[in-house]
C-alpha cells in the first residue's frame, strides 16, 4: 500500500467520539495514557518526555511510567495529580478514528465534564473497585444520560487492587444497572480493567480476569455503532456564513445536523419559510451527489432568497419533519456559573449560530443527581441541574434535543461578563392555554407581555401590591391612601364597588373588580380597594384576597387583618400607618418624595 492509498484509507474511517468521566481519582487520565501507550501511539520524544515527567510528577513509584501525564498538562493538574480541564487527545488504530475528552471528577468541575460529553457518542464511566458507586458517579451517569450519550462502558477500575475479585465486579455492575435503570442508556458494557497494569485495556486479560470473558477496552470503542443513534431522517443544516467569493457564486456554509440532501431536493429556509432547491452540494475535493452528517459543506440554491447566519435549511416533504417554531419551551438545564440563576433574569441565549435575549420564566424542579428526584427551587448555584421553563424575545426553531442533539441544545451566556452561564437540552415546546399563542398567561383568559413584575418593580422603585380596607369610611380612607401614594411618585389606583349596587348585581360587580385588581397588581401598581360594609366584606373579601397584599380593618371589621386603625383617628393619620406597614414589608423602599422623582 502506498502513501496515497493509506491516506485515502485513513480518511474513510469511521469517527468515533469518546469521553472519560467518574468520580476524582478514579484513574481517568491514567487509563486514556494505558491505552495510547500499550497501542504503540506514543511518538519516540513523547514517551521521552513522558520518562522525564514521571520521575518528575509521577505517582506510580520511582521508576514507573505514570501514563496519567500525558493528558495533564497544566502545572495545577501534576502538582495535585488531578485533572482539571477538559483534555483532547486524537488517536486511530486500524480500524477506526477516535477523539477522547478527558473530563475532570471534581464535582466544582461538573461544568467541564459537561462541556466534554456535549459532542461525545460513546462515554466511559470509570469507577474504582475499592470504592463503588459514589455521588460524583452518579453525577456523571445521569449528565451523560441528559446529553443523549446513548453507550456507556462501565469500566470498573483498579481491579487489581482487590484481588481481581469476580464477586466485587458482580457487586458494581449489579448495582450501576440498577441505578441505571432510571436513565436513558439503552447500550451498557461493563469491564473490569486495571488502567495501571494494562488489564483487558488494549488485549484481554482471561489470566488475570479468568471470570470476563468479553472484548477488552479498545475492542468494544472499535465495535461499538453509534451511527444508530443518528437521526437520519429530518434534515438540518445550520448556515454558519455565506460564501461570496465571485459574482457569480453564493453559497452557504455549515455542517450537517442530522438527515441527508441530495442535489435537487426541495429545501425551505427558517425563519423566513422561502422555498427553493438544491443546486450543488459544494466540498474543498469537489462537488457531491448528497451530503450526510457530520460532513461539512457549502449549499448552493436555484433561487436568489435572503440567507444569513443562523438561519435553518431543512428538507421539505417526504420522511422530514419541519423544526418546532416557539418562543417559550421547556429544557433541562445544566448551571455553569458562579452566580446562581434567578429566574426572570436576563440572558442571551445561543441556538446555533443565532443569539436571542432570553429569561428563565420559571425553575419547574430542581433534580437531585444521588436519588434523582425532584424539589422545588428558587434558584439554581454552580452545577445544579433543573427542569425550567425558557422565554425568548424571537420564536426559535428547535427540535427535542431527544430527537436531534444539534439543534435542541442551546447555552446561556452573560451579557454583562460574557461568560457561558449554562447548557440546556431542549425537551418541548410549551403551549400556551391562551388561545395558542406564544406568551405568557398570568391572567386567567388572557395572555400577557413579556414584561414581567419584577421588571417594573426595578423600574418604578417600589413593588406592586393590593390593599384591602375594610369598614365605615372605607372608601374616603382609600380615596386620601391613594392622593398620598400618587403625590409621592408611587403608581397607585384606587376602585370600589358603589354602596348603592343592588345585592342581585354585587357577585359579577365584585368578580370585574377581582379580575381588573390582578390586572393592575401584575402591571406594577399599588391596588387600593375599599368596602364599607363588613357585612358584604364577609362575603366578599375572601375572593379579593389572592389580590389583597395587605387587609385593613376600621374599627375592628372583617377578619384576617394586617393592620387595624381607628376610625377616630382620621385618614391623614391611618394613611400614615398604612405607609408604615408597606415601607416595613418592602413595598416601599424609603418614603420620601425625592426618592421617586424622575
Amino acid at each position: 500500500m502506498d502513501v496515497n492509498e493509506y491516506l485515502d484509507a485513513h480518511e474513510k474511517k469511521d469517527l468515533l467520539r469518546f469521553l472519560t468521566c467518574g468520580s476524582v481519582d478514579d484513574g481517568k487520565s491514567t487509563l486514556i495514557g494505558r491505552l495510547l501507550y500499550d497501542s504503540k501511539l506514543i511518538f519516540e520524544d513523547q514517551l521521552a518526555a513522558l520518562r522525564r515527567d514521571s520521575s518528575k510528577n509521577g505517582t506510580t513509584g520511582t521508576g514507573e511510567i505514570d501514563c496519567a501525564l500525558l493528558l495533564d498538562g497544566l502545572k495545577a493538574e501534576r502538582e495535585q495529580g488531578i485533572t482539571i480541564d477538559v483534555a483532547y487527545r486524537y488517536f486511530a488504530t486500524p480500524k477506526r478514528k477516535f477523539i477522547i475528552a478527558d473530563c475532570p471528577g471534581h464535582e466544582q468541575y461538573t461544568r467541564n465534564m459537561a462541556t466534554g460529553a456535549s459532542t461525545a457518542d460513546l462515554a466511559i464511566l470509570l469507577i474504582d473497585a475499592r470504592h463503588g458507586i459514589v455521588t460524583q458517579t452518579r453525577r456523571h451517569a445521569f449528565i451523560v444520560s441528559l446529553l443523549g450519550i446513548r453507550h456507556v462502558i462501565i469500566a470498573v477500575n483498579k481491579i487489581d487492587l482487590v484481588d481481581y475479585s469476580e464477586a466485587r465486579f458482580n457487586e458494581i455492575r449489579d448495582a450501576f444497572m440498577e441505578f441505571s435503570k432510571q436513565l436513558n442508556i439503552p447500550h451498557i458494557y461493563a469491564i473490569p480493567i486495571s488502567a495501571l497494569k494494562g488489564t483487558n485495556v488494549v488485549e484481554p486479560s482471561p489470566e488475570q480476569t479468568p471470570f470476563y470473558k468479553g472484548p477488552s477496552l479498545l475492542q468494544i470503542l472499535e465495535t461499538a455503532d453509534v451511527a444508530q443513534e443518528r437521526n437520519l431522517k429530518d434534515f438540518r443544516f445550520s448556515v454558519q456564513t455565506v460564501i461570496r467569493p465571485n459574482l457569480n457564486f453564493r453559497g452557504f456554509a455549515g455542517t450537517v445536523s442530522s438527515g441527508v440532501v441530495h442535489r435537487g431536493d426541495a429545501v425551505r429556509v427558517f425563519p423566513s419559510g422561502k422555498k427553493s432547491h438544491v443546486k450543488s452540494i459544494v466540498t474543498a475535493d469537489g462537488e457531491l451527489e448528497y451530503a450526510f452528517p457530520p460532513q461539512a459543506v457549502v449549499l448552493t440554491l436555484e433561487d436568489e432568497i435572503d440567507i444569513s447566519s443562523g438561519d435553518i435549511i431543512v428538507r421539505e416533504g417526504g420522511e422530514s419533519a419541519p423544526p418546532k417554531r416557539a418562543s417559550r419551551f421547556s429544557a433541562n438545564l445544566i448551571w455553569m456559573s458562579q452566580t446562581p440563576l434567578v429566574p426572570e433574569k436576563e440572558y442571551l441565549l445561543r441556538h446555533g449560530a443565532r443569539f436571542y435575549k432570553a429569561t428563565v420564566e420559571e425553575i419547574v424542579h430542581r433534580i437531585d443527581v444521588n436519588t434523582l428526584e425532584r424539589s422545588a427551587a428558587g434558584d439554581l448555584p454552580l452545577n445544579a441541574l433543573a427542569e425550567v421553563v425558557v422565554r425568548t424575545t424571537q420564536p426559535v426553531f428547535f427540535d427535542a434535543y431527544s430527537k436531534n442533539r444539534a439543534t435542541g441544545r442551546f447555552i446561556f451566556v452573560d451579557p454583562i461578563s460574557n461568560v457561558t452561564a449554562g447548557a440546556g437540552m431542549i425537551l418541548a415546546a410549551e403551549e400556551s392555554t391562551s388561545g395558542g399563542n406564544d406568551f405568557p398567561h398570568r391572567l386567567e383568559g388572557f395572555w400577557n407581555g413579556s414584561v414581567q413584575p419584577r421588571e417594573r418593580s426595578e423600574r418604578q422603585y417600589h413593588r406592586p401590591c393590593g390593599i384591602q380596607i375594610i369598614g365605615s369610611g372605607a372608601h374616603a380612607l382609600a380615596i386620601a391612601l391613594e392622593r398620598r401614594l400618587f403625590r409621592d411618585r408611587v403608581n397607585a389606583y384606587a376602585l370600589s364597588v358603589p354602596v348603592n349596587v343592588p345585592a342581585t348585581e354585587l357577585g359579577a360587580r365584585f368578580e370585574a373588580l377581582r379580575r381588573i385588581g390582578f390586572a393592575l397588581v401584575d402591571a406594577g401598581f399599588v391596588f387600593i380597594t375599599a368596602i364599607e360594609s363588613a357585612e358584604i366584606a364577609a362575603k366578599i373579601s375572601a375572593d379579593l384576597r389572592p389580590i389583597s397584599s395587605f387587609v385593613v380593618s376600621i374599627d375592628g371589621a372583617g377578619t384576617g387583618a394586617s393592620l387595624s386603625i381607628a376610625s377616630a383617628d382620621g385618614d391623614e393619620e391611618n394613611t400614615e400607618e398604612i405607609l408604615a406597614l408597606l415601607i416595613y414589608e418592602g413595598v416601599l423602599p424609603r418614603f420620601s418624595a425625592d426618592d421617586y422623582a424622575i
